[in-house]
């Protein structure tokens, strides 16, 4: 990494366009981070069911893996600026139209399934875009520098967003938490319109299916990315459904509720925060070794709440999975940008995130109806086994380990 450190990363932040984008990051985060403890406590409030909150929260990740396919051909055909607003406001309309239906008490779990679906579309058009528009505004030898730095503004944000969600739905209910999170997706979207990126390079026209073709012969033809996305199958499964579902379900029936499940949410994101800082000073030989061997500690929150109620004891878990998984993060989005060619790097992210999430909706389902049949400790310590087995399966095989940057 030649533009590495603090100070590499105030170069970056001087620069005149990736201001813009991290000022997009920023915003959207903390409206994003809100949502999820909001919508878990606001369904669980309204049906008192963990199983309708699973089917709500599920929603969402089941439209996204459906939709993501085409989201990383569009990604890689059209302006990767103007899909990423598009996106944004798709995601406005839904959240507003969700903060008005708890304000207002006419929420039902059918409409929040509606509209979580509506965002699932959103993330699965965005994040195909956003993987491949980071490289088209930041030059080359500073993407470690740009992805820690984008890593930071979510951290932050989300671990200021998950105090005030905590507090905010403990005053006022789920409707206004969700409401900040709708303007926040606006001021993203103006924030990416205002960006302005390298040109797209010109591609051979080629059919829908002769994208997808190819999007997944590039991706298949790097063995350390299918193992990694494979192993994250099942670790999403345990982590998703532990911070979407278990962790708030836990909060409320044998901790203080929404404030201490946000005090401890806020805790993860104080931890990637300070990941995001590691990050810009790491110069790993072999990224994938260091990165998956952060992998196990994404466990450690879900084992503490198993075997304890000691808030400021699970917190620190919280805090330490968020370190690692930070650097992970930065490191595995800076393998991509390296090692992918730009022309498919959408494609790619696609089948990336479409493999991550794809038991995803499972999970919350298997999740929502483990907690009302065998009891908090017997489904964390399921979800903890969802983390470590596959990490320590991944760390198996040579070209996870051996991996080196070109």
């Amino acid at each position: 990494m030649k533009a590495s450190g603090i100070a590499g990363g105030l170069r970056l932040l001087r620069e005149r366009e990736f201001p813009k984008l991290f000022g997009a990051h920023l915003v959207s985060w903390f409206g994003t981070s809100m949502a999820p403890i909001a919508i878990a406590f606001g369904v669980l409030d309204l049906t008192g069911s963990a199983r309708d909150t699973g089917f709500v929260i599920a929603s969402q990740t089941t439209a996204q893996i459906v939709a993501l396919m085409f989201g990383g051909v569009v990604a890689d055909r059209l302006p990767r600026r103007r899909v990423m607003i598009g996106a944004d406001l798709l995601a406005m309309c839904a959240q507003a139209t969700m903060a008005v239906a708890f304000v207002t008490e006419t929420a039902t779990v059918p409409l929040l399934m509606s509209l979580m679906t509506l965002n699932g579309i959103a993330l699965a058009f965005h994040s195909p875009a956003l993987i491949g528009f980071i490289p088209e505004v930041v030059a080359a030898d500073k993407l470690q520098s740009a992805n820690a730095l984008l890593g930071t503004a979510r951290s932050g944000a989300t671990s200021l967003g998950a105090a005030c969600a905590g507090v905010l739905v403990a005053a006022f209910g789920a409707g206004p938490s969700i409401a900040v999170n709708a303007a926040t997706f606006a001021a993203s979207a103006a924030f990416i319109a205002s960006t302005t990126a390298r040109r797209h390079a010109p591609r051979a026209p080629a059919t829908v299916w002769q994208d997808l073709r190819g999007g997944f012969v590039e991706f298949i033809a790097h063995r350390w990315l299918w193992v990694i996305v494979l192993q994250f199958a099942l670790v999403v499964v345990g982590v998703h459904s532990f911070y979407a579902l278990i962790g708030p379900a836990v909060a409320r029936a044998s901790l203080g509720g929404a404030v201490d499940w946000g005090f401890i949410a806020a805790s993860f994101g104080i931890g990637t925060l300070t990941g995001g800082v590691l990050a810009l000073h790491l110069d790993v030989a072999r990224p994938m070794l260091f990165a998956t061997n952060c992998v196990l500690v994404f466990a450690l929150p879900m084992l503490l709440l198993a075997a304890t109620d000691m808030v400021w004891l699970i917190a620190l878990g919280a805090f330490a999975h968020g370190v690692a998984g930070q650097v992970f993060g930065v490191l595995w989005v800076t393998t991509l940008h390296r090692e992918i060619p730009p022309t498919v790097l959408s494609r790619v992210s696609a089948y990336d995130n479409l493999g991550s999430i794809a038991l995803a909706p499972l999970g919350l389902i298997a999740a929502g109806m483990l907690l009302d049949g065998v009891g908090a400790t017997p489904t964390l310590l399921i979800a903890a086994s969802l983390v470590i087995v596959p990490t320590l399966l991944a760390l198996v095989d040579r070209s996870v380990r051996t991996l080196r940057l070109a």
